[in-house]
């Protein structure tokens, strides 16, 4: 994991903010680096929309003007990081714990670029933990639902996310459970199979948002199209 490859796929990723847009800001260390070179431009008519509680404090510290989804319910584009990116732009995220407002936030916006480490690139999706939100009520049996899915595409039994006080909780409240890393074959059908399950609010399976990839290097960045 390369700080200085999260940190130029950020500043990268901030030269295709233009003055007046809407921008939907990620979260996770990567994303940071974007906010944080993002304030530096000092952008004329600037609204951005955060995806969590975390990255609202750093940009309203930064300065930047932030506005939501009920205010702006169309962004011109969104800039997030990733867990894992594979094949065609298909993306886990997740790892952060704010994954639902995330792809709110995602499936709002016009162009959605991805920002990451050259090690986030993967031939497969899996060897992440594919993380899910579920409602806190009643989430063992719908646990029990998940791994019933999950087993039926050979992949691990997922775990509830823990930390050291106590289980960990989205911004909605949420509890999150993180499937055991395993290749994931078929994105589509999990994708389709886990957001079927009754308790599950959403999960970490990005598919078919992604514009393009920009690709911290050691020095500048690779583009991925897909």
């Amino acid at each position: 994991m390369s700080d200085i490859q999260k940190k130029n796929a950020g500043e990268a990723a901030a030269a295709y903010i233009e003055p007046g847009m809407v921008v939907g800001l990620g979260t996770g260390s990567t994303a940071a680096w974007f906010v944080k070179a993002l304030a530096a431009r000092n952008l004329e008519g600037l609204r951005c929309v955060p995806t969590s509680e975390r990255t609202a404090d750093l940009a309203r510290e930064l300065g930047l003007t932030l506005s939501t989804l009920e205010d702006t319910p169309r962004l011109d584009v969104t800039v997030d990081g990733a867990d894992e990116i594979g094949p065609d732009l298909a993306l886990i995220k997740g790892g952060g714990a704010a994954l639902l407002r995330e792809k709110l936030v995602w499936e709002a916006s016009s162009r959605c670029l991805c920002i990451a480490d050259a090690a986030k690139v993967v031939p497969t999706l899996g060897a992440f933990r594919l993380p899910i939100e579920v409602v806190a009520f009643g989430h063992k049996t719908t646990a029990a639902r998940i791994n019933a899915v999950l087993a039926a595409h050979d992949i691990g039994e997922a775990t509830v996310r823990q930390a050291d006080r106590g289980l960990v909780r989205t911004d909605g409240g949420n509890l999150i459970y993180d499937a055991a890393p395993g290749i994931i074959a078929n994105p589509v059908q999990l994708a389709a199979d886990l957001k079927a399950i009754t308790g599950v609010v959403e999960h970490g399976l990005f598919l078919g948002l992604t514009t393009l990839a920009i690709v911290g290097q050691d020095e500048g960045v690779e583009i991925l199209e897909g």
